[in-house]
């Protein structure tokens, strides 16, 4: 009897451009063979709105499938690696390099000066209010304080669309049109959009969003219900938040009003949420045994895990663009 060939994970990565913008995918292929490759699910992610690329030493009819789908030969002299800090101007990424890859938006941001002390201090301040799931009236005085995050809030709100022709201008409107579960994780990834100063914050923000809605669609995959689902999300925005304001996630958390639960996820990695959160940093790192390890632990099959990577990364997409459509935040979640 001849074995059914196996559908193996994918792993993809996003490029930044020469400003630190999140602009192409790079697809880690390793494995991939013709007969197994999730084609539907690769010109999904063609047809988003970043260029799409393969790594070389893939067999010619695996290029030439991905080359069929929409993928490019990713030029490795136009790649650039890092996984250490940049600084604000890119100066250490070399002239020929059109497209920068690795970690390096996870080292330390500068040390705050000035307004921007005062302004990481507000940001603080309000994930501690919208933790504690304060009172509105709380939430919209601190946002008067900093123009900066109002302006973030509102763009990101009336990129979403919702149903409605009026332009939101207020605090109090978004509540209305949101509601306060989802306003929660939209000033979270507010936070991570809002910092013009650092030039982590493009790529943080598609990390975070990638994290977030790939930890929310894998506990929907297992049967988690809405409440474990939204709980999922917020532990994925919640993972990187040491890594943006500089301290350790310990010292974010601990004035933060959150379950047990979800402190134990974050912190050590314990329970279902840290079990989906180790899951979604080992496809980070495409560490296939640990990936294939929480997968099965799960009982997630690899093509129902291809399939919310694409639509994480559709969704990272429409955040990254300001272009948000009703399912972007808004999809029963």
């Amino acid at each position: 009897m001849t074995a059914t060939p196996v559908t193996p994970p994918v792993f993809i990565h996003p490029l930044a451009d020469r400003h630190g913008v999140p602009s192409a995918l790079l697809l880690d292929a390793r494995g991939m063979q013709p007969e197994t490759a999730p084609l539907e699910l690769l010109q999904q992610l063609a047809d988003g709105s970043m260029a799409c690329y393969f790594r070389d030493g893939l067999s010619h009819a695996s290029q030439q499938l991905l080359l069929d789908a929409g993928w490019l030969a990713a030029p490795a002299d136009e790649i650039h690696h890092s996984d250490t800090a940049l600084d604000r101007e890119f100066k250490q990424v070399p002239g020929t390099a059109s497209w920068i890859e690795g970690e390096w938006f996870l080292a330390p941001p500068p040390k705050p000066v000035g307004s921007q002390a005062a302004s990481r201090a507000l940001a603080l301040k309000l994930v501690q209010l919208v933790s504690a799931d304060a009172d509105t009236h709380e939430i919209e005085a601190l946002l008067r304080q900093d123009p900066t995050l109002s302006y973030h809030l509102l763009r990101l709100v009336n990129s979403l669309g919702m149903g409605t022709t009026r332009k939101v201008s207020s605090f109090s409107q978004a509540i209305l049109i949101l509601g306060r579960a989802q306003l929660r994780r939209w000033l979270n990834l507010m936070l991570f959009s809002a910092r013009e100063s650092d030039q982590r914050s493009a790529m943080l923000l598609a990390r975070v969003a990638v994290r977030a809605r790939s930890m929310e669609l894998l506990a929907r995959e297992a049967g988690y219900d809405k409440a474990q689902q939204e709980q999922a999300f917020m532990a994925g925005m919640f993972s990187l938040l040491g890594v943006l304001f500089g301290m350790s996630l310990a010292e974010v958390l601990q004035p933060l009003t959150i379950s047990e639960e979800l402190s134990q996820a974050l912190l050590q990695r314990a329970g279902a949420l840290g079990q989906l959160l180790a899951l979604v940093e080992a496809a980070e790192h495409a560490d296939l045994m640990a990936l294939t390890r929480g997968l099965h632990a799960m009982q997630i099959d690899v093509a129902a895990y291809n399939q919310i990577q694409a639509d994480a990364y559709l969704w990272m997409q429409a955040i990254a663009a300001g272009k948000s459509g009703n399912d972007a935040g808004n999809d029963d979640a």
